[in-house]
């Protein structure tokens, strides 16, 4: 039964995105149209109105470089508060967790002035370069990191490593299902946002996927069989992404001590 509902979703998606507009809002309801409409998905990538295909690489583009540049930047910075000593490091810890407080729309403006006193509004650099660092992140590497075995580590350090050889070598190197995690949880995370892609996003050669779908429902003429299709399609990266790596998902939880 569960399945079912889980599986429901999907279902609809594709059932009223092959359908006709009619057909969907049609009173009798049929578990699938007469007639599937694949021509939909041809007017879907063909649409001069909505580039859903141009919006499909920009939202693959831009996840997987906030996804690479979220592990780096903050798997050092996690490292750094789990393992170098400071004493000011408790101090940078809160300071890194308080800002997880702050509601993300309050940042919006200042982070847009500074995108637009740059030149990146419509630009890529404006979509990825403000997402590659994440507080929530941080916090998730120092977890684990201080659970990592310092033998390790130390062994490393006899043999000649400095730290950085250490974290390089040795640490990374023994964490894959951890960075395959965090690699899902930020890659669906930058797939799915909206709101900063809408205001950064202006001009329809820069759109994402999620953007581009907002575009599909229109007042004036709502294309309601196509955001259905365009939905179904865009979900299937992460859905593929997400069957493939869901062990690491698992097995990333049970290391971030957030599993009580």
């Amino acid at each position: 039964m569960a399945a079912v509902l889980f599986v429901l979703p999907f279902y609809l998606l594709l059932r009223n995105g092959l359908s006709t507009r009619t057909e969907i809002t049609a009173p009798n309801w049929t578990f699938f149209p007469s007639e599937l409409h694949w021509e939909n998905l041809t007017q879907l990538f063909d649409s001069t109105e909505v580039p859903f295909a141009r919006s499909l690489l920009n939202s693959t583009v831009v996840a997987t470089l906030q996804t690479l540049g979220q592990l780096l930047l903050c798997s050092l910075a996690g490292y750094g508060l789990a393992r170098i000593p400071y004493r000011h490091s408790n101090k940078v810890l809160y300071a890194v967790i308080a800002t997880l407080m702050i509601p993300t729309s309050v940042t919006f403006v200042p982070s847009f002035v500074v995108v637009s006193s740059l030149g990146w509004i419509s630009d890529l650099r404006g979509l990825i370069i403000p997402g590659l660092f994440s507080a929530f992140t941080v916090f998730l590497f120092r977890q684990y990191f201080l659970d990592f075995p310092l033998e390790l580590e130390e062994a490393g350090r006899m043999d000649g490593l400095s730290r950085w050889g250490v974290f390089w070598r040795i640490v990374v190197p023994n964490s894959p299902g951890f960075f395959a995690a965090l690699a899902v949880i930020n890659f669906i995370g930058a797939w799915n946002a909206f709101l900063w892609p809408l205001i950064i996003a202006q001009d329809p050669s820069s759109w994402t996927v999620q953007v581009a779908l907002s575009g599909l429902l229109t007042s004036q003429n709502p294309k309601t069989n196509l955001l259905f299709l365009a939905a179904a399609v865009s979900i299937l990266p992460i859905v593929i992404l997400f069957v493939a790596l869901q062990r690491y998902l698992v097995k990333g939880v049970t290391h971030t001590g957030l599993n009580g």
